[in-house]
């Protein structure tokens, strides 16, 4: 993709720009202009090409109660360009394309170095509206006041501050379009086959849910040799989405099936 390099003008400056701002529970999202703040140490700002709406977006958006704050820049599948980096910063450097993910990799912790998992131990996930380090926001309004963080990430804004922790880098000729999802969904999916059932060459996989999560459970499934792939869904839509990636080769609509025909006829040819 072509890439705008960013400009050494902006950096350790506080920058204008907009975003899209959640005011409160289930009220549309107000697009203002807002202002980020340079990067701290162990931190990077960057500027967002490309980002996705997650159903966990939309969920707190809805919640009334904490974790819950407002107002607050949600988002958090996306694809940037660093612009700046704050001191102690390694492995990036301006211009450099970068993937958020909101679950920390400190690369030195006894979790991130395991094999057997990728919970980091130095900044375990939470729902913080803060910046995970110093427990402080990188947004305000124009008149000054705060504005909350979302899992580290706030992909709603045209620039945002992410520490070190959340940010991998990419290679910058994949689609923004399509390398925004690796923040969440298809890393999720695809790490649900892959690192969680650790399905085997050779395996039957059933998937039930064709949204994309589940369509790249399906993928992670048949980049771990699954020779035969079920999908199962209450929406005939979905199975058409599936039928363009190639990916499902049997379909069962559980709402023409019937969700206990359905278990009769899996469960030992009506045996419990």
């Amino acid at each position: 993709m072509d890439i705008e390099k960013p400009s050494n003008k902006t950096a350790g400056k506080p920058i204008q720009c907009r975003a899209a701002i959640a005011t409160a529970p289930g009220e549309p999202l107000v697009i203002d202009e807002v202002i980020v703040d340079p990067p701290n140490s162990h931190e990077v700002r960057v500027r967002i090409i490309c980002t996705s709406l997650c159903h966990s977006d939309v969920t707190f958006w809805k919640m009334k109660d904490f974790p819950a704050v407002f107002p607050r820049i949600l988002g958090h599948e996306a694809i940037g360009v660093v612009e700046s980096v704050g001191e102690n910063v390694d492995g990036v450097v301006e211009g450099d394309v970068v993937i958020p993910h909101f679950l920390a990799d400190c690369t030195e912790c006894v979790g991130c170095r395991s094999k057997k998992g990728n919970l980091c131990s130095a900044f375990p996930f939470k729902i913080s509206p803060w910046m995970p380090r110093d427990q402080t926001s990188r947004f305000k309004d124009l008149r000054g006041e705060t504005i909350h963080h979302f899992v580290s990430v706030s992909s709603f804004s045209e620039y945002t501050v992410l520490d070190i922790a959340h940010v991998v880098k990419v290679d910058p000729t994949v689609p923004p379009n399509r390398a925004c999802l690796l923040s969440c969904g298809v890393s999720t999916g695809v790490g649900a086959a892959w690192r969680t059932a650790n399905v085997e060459v050779g395996s039957t996989v059933v998937i039930f849910g064709l949204g994309s999560i589940g369509l790249a459970v399906a993928e992670g499934a048949r980049l771990c040799g699954a020779t035969r792939i079920i999908g199962v869904d209450v929406i005939s839509e979905k199975f058409e989405i599936g039928d363009r990636i190639n990916l499902i080769k049997h379909k069962l609509n559980v709402t023409r099936v019937g969700g206990k025909q359905l278990c009769w006829e899996w469960t030992s040819r009506g045996h419990s």
